[in-house]
């Protein structure tokens, strides 16, 4: 794994979706949102899966199948067959059952993902706890999952079953704004608790490791919304990324950014895939950072921009500014007032 500092986003002379032989996808914040589709997501995904780029949709929400998934997509005009779709209920359920014998009985506070993904892997998922399950697992249970579950979940976990968790997002986009995630439902367990379950999800090894098996990428790209997932799952795989400013992730935080999580390319949205990226060329003590048309440099603890172009370029040259006065840190300096000329 390269564990060098990055300082600016990459540049790249050929498209994204001819350089990478898969596109790792998130879904939710990428591809859509509240289940519509997200603007210029379905073209682009039919021009890169045209352009012979393979497409994976890797997603943390454990809650729907594969196959509902991949029809949900095919509904929305990209088409996708189950073995496209890679859950954390796929992942967690493989965690699970390199660790408890086939036909294991396991508490399930989730949705029928969660369900699905257990049996493929052998094992038997239970509703109660007087079912004497052998470990508990939480997994998205979407927005009608009562609070009665959670409690069961308590019950389990505090009687010293093991415990796992498909991921820890505290958040997800749906199409009314930004609402609470599984990480959410899971931290309600922990304090109720004190105990820490296994996490599957990204940006954790198990999801990392699923996807690959899965896909058989040998140069995967990750495309995702969130830097505390998608970013930082890319950053402990070794492998490149491409942050997306569809969902949760502003350009505000994409510049202050800690090392993890800092993406290779960035783009406004899905088309990114299809170009090539510029180069940040110059530096601090070079006149600015460059990019496009636009110039960027660091006056009295803010951001100084200069010049004229696509938005997402003064964006790349932002970052490059705030990652390198940042180092090993993340960047605190003012953006409010060059964000704002830019309509971000």
């Amino acid at each position: 794994m390269n564990q060098t500092v990055r300082t600016r986003p990459d540049g790249s002379e050929r498209r994204l979706s001819e350089a990478y032989d898969t596109a790792l996808l998130d879904l939710d914040g990428v591809v859509y949102a509240g289940g519509e589709a997200i603007a210029h997501a379905v073209e682009s995904l039919g021009t890169a899966r045209d352009g012979g780029m393979h497409l994976a949709y890797v997603t943390n929400n454990a809650a729907r199948t594969p196959e509902t998934v991949a029809a949900h997509l095919t509904e929305l005009g990209v088409p996708a067959e189950s073995a496209d779709v890679i859950t954390s209920a796929q992942a967690v359920s493989r965690l699970i059952s390199d660790q408890l014998p086939s036909g294991s009985r396991v508490l399930v506070i989730g949705a029928e993902g969660l369900r699905v993904a257990l049996r493929e892997r052998g094992l038997v998922p239970v509703e109660w706890l007087d079912d004497d399950p052998a470990a508990v697992v939480q997994g998205y249970g979407g927005p009608d999952m009562p609070w009665s579950r959670l409690m069961e979940a308590s019950y389990a976990v505090a009687r010293g079953l093991p415990w796992f968790a498909s991921n820890t997002d505290l958040t997800i986009p749906s199409a009314r704004g930004i609402a609470p995630g599984n990480g959410s439902a899971v931290q309600v367990v922990r304090i109720a608790t004190g105990a820490e379950p296994q996490v599957a999800g990204k940006p954790l090894p198990p999801m990392h490791r699923e996807t690959i098996l899965r896909t058989g990428a040998e140069r995967p790209l990750v495309v995702g919304d969130r830097l505390d997932t998608d970013i930082e799952g890319a950053h402990a795989g070794g492998v490149d990324s491409l942050l997306v400013l569809t969902g949760v992730t502003t350009a505000a935080q994409l510049i202050a950014a800690r090392p993890e999580h800092r993406a290779t390319y960035v783009a406004e949205d899905l088309r990114g895939m299809l170009v090539p990226h510029p180069v940040v060329s110059g530096g601090a003590g070079d006149g600015g950072f460059r990019c496009g048309g636009w110039t960027v440099s660091v006056d009295g603890g803010a951001f100084a921009l200069e010049g004229d172009g696509e938005r997402v370029d003064a964006l790349r040259a932002l970052c490059a500014a705030g990652w390198t006065v940042a180092g090993a840190g993340s960047c605190e300096l003012d953006a409010g007032k060059a964000l704002a000329r830019l309509g971000w």
